[in-house]
């Protein structure tokens, strides 16, 4: 049976960027089940499965609909034990719960700071509209007074990045030898800022760098399929 995933677009609906679903995204590769995407823009959201939740990604396996890209992957790991796991038990679990904890509060304000403007100008206009009102009261001022900052940020950016850095310096992925559900979501936060900004987050010869590479290349070269942003 194939599985649909709501997965979050802007304006051109082949340029999904949602961090979140970009998570769920690689955990389905992983899991290697069928899929057909649904793609979502921010104003459709209420709409997904009769307002099964008011944020994607969402999932609809069969009769079951699971939200939420973490509850996704536990799902998947729940419902298909068969297929390659996406924690390897449940210290697999405990260790991806840090690892989204630190992403969101790590990497996920530096990339809004940095692509926020370009954003912005994935959306059409109705939710170019929704974005700009909902994050300008979100950070209480302007969008452009957001990114003003990311230049200035960047140097902070990059040594918040040391402790993935140097762990990966003992294993080519956070799952060790292969990559788990941990690896996912941080590819998905920097995968966000790829596919929405051409601004550098990282020089290429970032052992971090270097992991997301690895990580584009997985199932099949899943995630370069989408383009990097054009500058």
């Amino acid at each position: 049976m194939t599985i649909l995933l709501y997965d979050l677009v802007g304006r051109d609906a082949t340029r999904p960027f949602s961090p979140h679903c970009w998570k769920a995204t690689m955990a389905l590769a992983h899991k290697g089940v069928d899929i057909s995407t649904v793609p979502t823009r921010f104003l459709e959201v209420p709409t997904v499965e009769g307002g099964a939740s008011k944020l994607v990604p969402v999932i609809r396996d069969g009769e079951k609909v699971v939200a939420d890209s973490f509850a996704i992957a536990l799902y998947l790991d729940e419902a298909y034990p068969e297929r390659p796991t996406l924690f390897s038990g449940d210290g697999g679990k405990a260790m991806a719960r840090f690892i989204e904890r630190w992403s969101q509060l790590t990497i996920h304000p530096y990339v809004t700071t940095a692509a926020i403007m370009d954003l912005h100008a994935m959306q059409d206009e109705p939710n170019a509209a929704y974005f700009r009102q909902s994050r300008e009261q979100r950070f209480g001022k302007r969008l452009e007074e957001v990114m003003a900052a990311r230049d200035l940020g960047l140097g902070a950016f990059r040594a918040s990045l040391e402790p993935l850095r140097s762990m990966l310096t003992y294993q080519p992925f956070i799952g060790g030898q292969s990559p788990l559900f941990a690896d996912y979501i941080v590819f998905g936060a920097l995968q966000w800022a790829r596919i929405a900004s051409p601004y550098r987050l990282l020089d290429d010869s970032d052992v971090v760098a270097q992991w997301f590479e690895r990580c584009l290349d997985l199932h099949g070269g899943l995630g370069r399929k989408v383009a990097a942003a054009a500058a």
